[in-house]
């Protein structure tokens, strides 16, 4: 009788050791993917909305003023429109304009450091999927059509000359500028780096409607 009790407060150790180590680990992720300072906002909205939801450092708009702020630390930008909402990674170059109190646009780069090639794509990649994902269009579908990571889009990169641009719209509440060029990396002269330039206002440019 007595082994048969050791055995089962051992079985019943061993499970609870298994449910307090999921927990944690699940806790430990949680932690790790909320930890990134994030600049949460919409635009047109209150920019002491904008700072009170966020939780990386930005200070007050100026009153009656058109100008812009930055985050006090790299964030990463969450534009939180319930239906045309996307996530960006951290950024180190990000700008909040803001027009008599209310955010009016983004201009960033989302990224820390100018990027290889591949590890550029894919952040561009990814923006374009949650962008498609939430009902924004391509302005010109023929002209500047969305960026992909084929041979030709690769050698039309890799040229400083050209590099690669495309507009998204969703409905006419907001668009999107998304670039991706070369970049001069002085800290790594030998190496092809790239930097992301991501614009998001009103719309600003005609859309084409063919």
């Amino acid at each position: 009788m007595v082994r048969k009790i050791n055995s089962r407060n051992s079985r019943y150790y061993v499970f609870a050791l298994f449910v307090l180590f999921s927990i944690a680990v699940v806790r430990c992720a949680s932690h790790v993917f909320s930890d990134d300072p994030e600049i949460a906002l919409t635009l047109d909205e209150p920019w002491e909305d904008m700072r009170q939801r966020s939780s990386a450092v930005i200070s007050p708009a100026i009153p009656e003023e058109i100008w812009f702020r930055m985050p006090k630390s790299d964030a990463r930008l969450r534009f939180i429109d319930p239906k045309f909402g996307f996530e960006t990674p951290l950024a180190r170059f990000l700008t909040i304009g803001f027009i008599d109190g209310r955010v009016r646009n983004i201009r960033m780069s989302p990224q820390v450091e100018p990027l290889l090639l591949d590890d550029a794509l894919k952040i561009v990649l990814d923006l374009q999927s949650q962008l498609k994902r939430g009902g924004w269009y391509l302005v010109f579908p023929k002209t500047e059509p969305a960026i992909a990571d084929t041979v030709e889009w690769r050698v039309k990169l890799r040229d400083i000359n050209k590099g690669g641009r495309t507009f998204w719209q969703a409905e006419e509440k907001y668009q999107v500028m998304l670039g991706l060029n070369r970049f001069k990396d002085n800290k790594r002269p030998s190496e092809e780096r790239y930097m992301i330039t991501l614009a998001v206002g009103k719309p600003w440019v005609p859309h084409d409607e063919g």
